[in-house]
């Protein structure tokens, strides 16, 4: 009988440590996150709700929007059994809000026996800024003289605090650079690959996604680019190409890397020349003209439509983009003006490569060399020595491949050494942010 007993009070102790583990196990609700969960939205931004249980299934969720005094029902679900987590977006474009401050209340249920089977309920409210205006630009600055392939210079000013500016020209976007009057500046190209009938504009993202533009007036100079027949023979190809097979494995005739290398390996580096752009001081880091190389002659020049022939036919096409410069074996190279080095290091068609910026995405390329004596990190001075010429890389001949860059995108030279050019397109609008 007393066996009988014990077994029973065990039975039953059982019981209340399992039905107490079964009832305390879940105490918590779901978790819920909202995405984008504070700062500025406007209408159009997709609200994420995610809510997720590890321990019960969800039972219930509700979202609700207040905005003085107004409260909308947005969201009213009710889950399938079993289902630990999910998702549901709130559209906002179709709700009658102003801007402004809103309060976006969630709360959801799940169905554990807790609570004497009504489960547990989490609830948040998050707080946002409601923003549909876009920002205003207003251009400060009024004559822009761009040449195709050229670079221009825009001051402009936006009424409210924005994540990106900048000028906008078919594909390609230049960043503007807030400075210390509160007024930006942007350095741009009118890149050479651009449509013709392509209009620039200044662009405004605002941190709740609304974008304003801004147009101004511009003149542009239409050029031609020179047509040159670059022919390739065996002795260049067997002597350039090794560097470049490594690179290339599946092809094996120098012809067949050369190709490579003009038709894959070119378009990789100008697309790395806008990483480097990235790295760039938010002002001028310059005063006096650019220096051009002294006591060279211009082998090529920019925007060269360069047609490649190899035994009497034609195999390829590209453009130059920079000006070659030819003097003497191993010259000295001089920075073209103060800067920093953000490169210095081989880079594929470039060889031996230096980079030195210049402020607002201006910077200076200069490549083939034989020798470099700067390091990345460095101030150099206007006219100070930082390598030789030499034929590294996709060099047919000792001499220095001068380029400038504008966030990325290669421009014309000549601008830049004329000093006449440099100041009414570029420095004489410097004193309209400096006036503010």
């Amino acid at each position: 009988m007393k066996t009988i007993k014990s077994f029973f009070i065990l039975l039953i102790v059982a019981a209340l440590v399992v039905g107490s583990y079964l009832y305390f196990h879940d105490t918590t609700g779901p978790q819920i996150q909202l995405l984008p969960n504070s700062g500025s939205i406007n209408k159009n931004t997709e609200l994420v709700v995610t809510i997720n249980d590890e321990k019960s299934p969800l039972a219930h969720l509700k979202v609700t929007i207040m905005q003085k005094g107004k409260q909308l029902d947005v969201a009213d679900v009710d889950y399938a059994e079993g289902l630990r987590s999910a998702s549901t977006n709130v559209d906002l474009s179709n709700l009658l809000l102003n801007d402004g401050a809103i309060a976006i209340n969630i709360s959801c249920s799940d169905s554990s026996i807790y609570n004497f089977g009504k489960g547990n309920t989490s609830e948040a409210t998050f707080n946002l800024l409601l923003d549909n205006r876009p920002p205003v630009i207003a251009v400060l600055s009024n004559a822009h003289n761009l040449n195709f392939g050229g670079a221009g210079l825009v001051v402009y000013s936006i009424a409210e605090p924005v994540k990106q500016s900048g000028v906008q020209i078919g594909e390609h976007f230049f960043p503007g650079h807030q400075q210390p009057s509160g007024d930006y500046l942007c350095l741009f190209a009118f890149p050479f690959d651009s449509d013709k009938d392509a209009i620039p504009r200044v662009v405004a993202n605002d941190e709740a996604g609304n974008k304003g533009v801004g147009g101004f007036y511009y003149h542009l100079n239409q050029r031609k680019f020179k047509v040159d027949q670059i022919n390739i023979d065996d002795s260049f190809l067997n002597s350039k190409m090794p560097q470049f097979q490594t690179q290339f494995p599946e092809v094996q005739s120098p012809l067949e890397v050369f190709l490579k290398v003009n038709r894959e390996l070119r378009p990789q580096n100008r697309a790395w020349l806008r990483d480097v752009a990235s790295k760039t001081d938010d002002m001028f880091t310059w005063s006096k003209s650019f220096l051009r190389q002294p006591n060279a002659a211009t082998r090529a020049t920019f925007g060269d439509i360069r047609n490649y022939v190899y035994a009497g036919k034609k195999i390829d096409q590209q453009t130059h983009l920079g000006i070659d410069l030819a003097s003497t074996a191993r010259a000295q190279v001089p920075a073209s003006n103060s800067g920093r080095v953000v490169f210095a290091d081989f880079m594929g068609i470039y060889g031996q490569c230096i980079i030195l910026d210049h402020g607002l995405g201006l910077q200076t390329l200069y490549a083939h060399l034989s020798t470099m004596d700067v390091k990345v990190g460095d101030q150099v001075d206007r006219g100070q020595i930082i390598g030789r010429t030499g034929a590294t890389g996709l060099a047919g001949g000792d001499h220095l491949h001068f380029g400038i860059i504008i966030a990325g995108v290669p421009v014309n030279p000549i601008e830049w050494w004329d000093r006449n050019w440099v100041k009414n397109n570029i420095t004489s609008k410097l004193s309209i942010n400096s006036e503010q």
